[in-house]
């Protein structure tokens, strides 16, 4: 049973006036239990047209929940997507201001970068090899405009799949030189390490997140385009942030990326 319009654009002013406030809501499906994944994307689609409309570009995508773990614990058996925006791009050496996010969290992600469009229904992980460029470090920055990350399938969807920002590492690697089913991750924090992993955690390899990301949202009229940056779901766990902090990530044979926070 899904929701009418109405619903869904009040939902999606109300996760835009938390997302702008810093000041989180409860979850929308306490307060709608019609709400599906359709209408949650359609939410989604909501707010992102409205910062395109304001001026913002489409940079890319994210895959999000891309780990069996993640999936069971929202008794799912597929990953969700959100959209990357050009002014969600934050930057090394550029500390962000950790008061204006509501819950921020850090995740590792072995990223790319496409050099041709990909299809969509029936995209294969030969389509991906054959399209990215460049695979390169990144760091995706979450954060959930929902109270104390208590959230379903459909309210992360509708929030943007939780995705905040997303920041680059500087090395680009040409993907026939790497073997990106098998990249070690450590994630430190001021100096200490609090996250390992490597990036079979993502669906057992992060080109069966960017083929099932291509099929997916052609569904919604969307494609993945030469120059879009893709991320394909975190290779550990996501680790919260607080003022001051200092992220390094190092991926084996692909460099490191680092994020600050005020």
């Amino acid at each position: 049973m899904a929701v009418d319009q109405a619903i869904r654009e009040q939902i999606a002013a109300e996760l835009w006036n938390a997302e702008q406030s810093a000041v989180a809501i409860d979850r929308p499906t306490d307060s709608h239990a019609g709400l599906d994944v359709v209408d949650a994307y359609e939410i989604q689609l909501i707010n992102i047209r409205k910062r395109l409309d304001a001026g913002a570009k489409v940079a890319g995508h994210k895959v999000g929940l891309a780990s069996e773990a993640m999936q069971k614990m929202m008794n799912v058996d597929e990953p969700d997507y959100g959209h990357l925006l050009d002014e969600m791009q934050y930057f090394e050496k550029t500390p962000i201001d950790a008061g204006k996010l509501c819950f921020p969290r850090v995740e590792v992600e072995v990223g790319f970068i496409l050099g041709k469009d990909l299809p969509g229904a029936g995209c294969t992980n030969d389509d991906v090899i054959d399209a990215v460029e460049w695979v390169v470090p990144s760091i995706e920055l979450i954060d959930s405009r929902i109270t104390d990350w208590k959230i379903t399938l459909c309210d992360t969807i509708a929030d943007n799949a939780s995705s905040c920002g997303w920041i680059l590492g500087e090395q680009r690697v040409p993907i026939s030189e790497i073997d990106t089913g098998d990249i070690d991750a450590v994630l430190h924090r001021n100096g200490e390490i609090v996250a390992k992993g490597n990036s079979s955690a993502v669906l057992g390899h992060p080109l069966n997140a960017v083929s099932w990301l291509a099929r997916k949202v052609e569904s919604f009229g969307v494609r993945l385009r030469k120059g879009d940056v893709i991320l394909p779901g975190t290779a550990t766990r996501a680790i919260d942030i607080s003022s001051g902090d200092h992220f390094v990530a190092e991926f084996a044979g692909l460099g490191s990326v680092t994020l600050d926070f005020d």
